[in-house]
């Protein structure tokens, strides 16, 4: 199944044109030779996967057996009639798949950014995961959904990377340009063992956990998947034992993994009528308010009112990240904000307008979560990470900017509070109005912690990512959606955020 990625590039690049020199632009993914192998990698501290699970991967066969050489015999043939065509393929995978993996399930989120539309009744429907085809298709990839879905793509991917690391040192098969003088893989020697395969690891892992995430697209995401495990023989960087032995390995991996997703609270986000309506009076009992949707016909029930339930990677109690309350409707401070958003709305430059727009990641985009994805994918290429060391900054990055989304989410919910579309009496945005409570606002919430996670890993970056943070941040001022104090509290929330994973990574053993 295709999707029509040149019309999400083309946007894009219409964004990128026409934003200011401070505002993020992309570079070109291409390959690259690694900078370091990090040898010791497989005696990091998983994230899921305890330290003493077995897997059950057997032993290789010894490179001198008649099987190993058939083996290595077919790959350098495929190697020396590698085609236009393969070479092509192999160009796009890179040596560092992880990172492919990653801008794949941002396409898909992409693509399934969609809010369903009401019936001819004006009644909302809501995708079903166990009829994915039917309409509304599932999944709708809001940011909820899509920070989550990252989330467990990447800590998979991290966790199978240190176990293949683990496996690599004690069964120490080398690579097969060792043991064929002659052969020279396309993407140059990386001086490690290869059993199992590392890429094989990244893709069995992916196909899995995408596949889950993605129902309807398991075909399209096999004949991927597919497409860059036989590139890893034809390229000369693994025989086929060796990727056996890592689809194995990561499909192991993406189950165990997967457990925690099933148990983690995201069944019961989304509720029924009257939950979202008790949760509304309950809001409404203990401050004097409550959010109401301004649609119409009006959508009865935001989006996963109980988002903010699920199971955290990083803190204990939601409670301890929630923002202190936001000022009441008709107060000084409340009206000091409005004054704000009004002054904004008549003035409006030309710049804010562009920042609004860039930073909107509405439908059909992949959402905030993606966009600090993109950035980051950007950052690890620049300083060309292995694949291990690239998964451990997306796994920390989007543990953090899940944890970010519960955090806000949860406060959300639990304060209820009104848009300014609800309380200013003819205010009008100029990017829509979200389905959800105003307090406090997810991009800023996303940024704040997407932001100080990079700011970590990639140390000479930091006042360029915080700057990005405030932009974004200041973005959905310009777009009339939030208010400042809304904004300014989200900020905060994901910088908590941001360091209680930060404790968690400082404590990994890769540093």
């Amino acid at each position: 199944m295709k999707y029509n990625i040149q019309a999400i590039a083309g946007f894009l690049l219409i964004l990128l044109i026409s934003c200011n020199k401070d505002t993020p632009t992309f570079t070109s993914f291409e390959s690259y030779q690694w900078s370091d192998v990090d040898e010791g990698g497989g005696d990091w501290k998983q994230v899921v996967v305890t330290a003493d699970k077995d897997f059950g991967i057997a032993a290789p066969e010894a490179t001198n057996t008649s099987s190993y050489q058939a083996e290595l015999n077919s790959l350098q043939e495929q190697r020396q009639k590698m085609t236009a065509a393969q070479k092509e393929i192999a160009d796009y995978w890179t040596a560092n798949p992880a990172l492919r993996w990653n801008e794949i399930a941002r396409d898909l989120a992409a693509k399934y950014n969609l809010a369903p539309a009401p019936n001819a009744d004006g009644i909302y429907n809501l995708p079903d995961v166990n009829n994915p085809a039917s309409y509304p298709k599932f999944p709708f990839a809001h940011p909820p959904y899509t920070c989550r879905m990252l989330a467990y793509l990447q800590v998979a991917v991290f966790d199978g990377l240190i176990e293949c690391w683990q496996f690599n040192k004690q069964f120490n098969r080398p690579a097969p340009s060792a043991n064929a003088a002659d052969l020279d893989p396309y993407y140059g020697d990386v001086y490690l063992t290869s059993y199992p395969s590392q890429g094989a690891t990244v893709t069995a892992i992916a196909q899995s956990i995408l596949s889950s995430m993605f129902p309807l697209e398991k075909d399209y995401i096999k004949a991927k998947a597919d497409e860059h495990l036989a590139s890893l023989t034809y390229t000369g960087m693994n025989v086929n034992s060796d990727i056996v032995a890592g689809v194995d390995l990561g499909t192991k991996v993406a189950s165990e993994v997967m457990k925690r997703a099933a148990n983690d609270g995201m069944k019961k986000a989304q509720s029924t009528r009257p939950v979202s309506d008790s949760i509304k009076n309950e809001a409404l009992k203990r401050f004097g308010w409550q959010w109401i949707n301004q649609e119409i016909p009006e959508r009865p029930v935001g989006i996963t009112p109980a988002f903010g339930n699920l199971k955290m990677w990083s803190v204990e109690n939601v409670a301890s990240v929630r923002p202190v309350p936001p000022p009441v409707p008709g107060s000084e401070e409340f009206n000091v904000a409005v004054k704000e958003l009004e002054d904004i709305r008549k003035n409006l430059t030309s710049e804010q307008r562009k920042i609004a727009n860039f930073w909107s990641d509405g439908t059909s985009t992949y959402t905030p979560p993606g966009h600090w994805n993109r950035l980051a994918c950007d950052f690890i290429t620049e300083k060309k990470l292995n694949p291990l060391r690239s998964a451990r900054i997306l796994a920390y990055l989007n543990m953090a900017i899940m944890d970010a989304g519960i955090a806000c989410w949860d406060a959300k919910y639990f304060y209820h509070y009104p848009r300014p579309v609800q309380e200013v009496t003819g205010f009008k945005t100029i990017l829509g109005t979200p389905n959800f409570p105003s307090y406090t606002s997810g991009h800023s919430t996303f940024s704040g912690a997407a932001a100080h996670i990079l700011a970590s890993f990639f140390p000479n970056k930091k006042s360029l990512c915080l700057q990005w943070a405030d932009e974004a941040s200041n973005s959905r001022l310009y777009g009339g959606i939030h208010y400042r104090f809304d904004c300014e509290a989200g900020l905060l929330a994901g910088e908590k955020v941001a360091g209680f994973v930060m404790d968690i990574a400082s404590k990994d053993g890769a540093d």
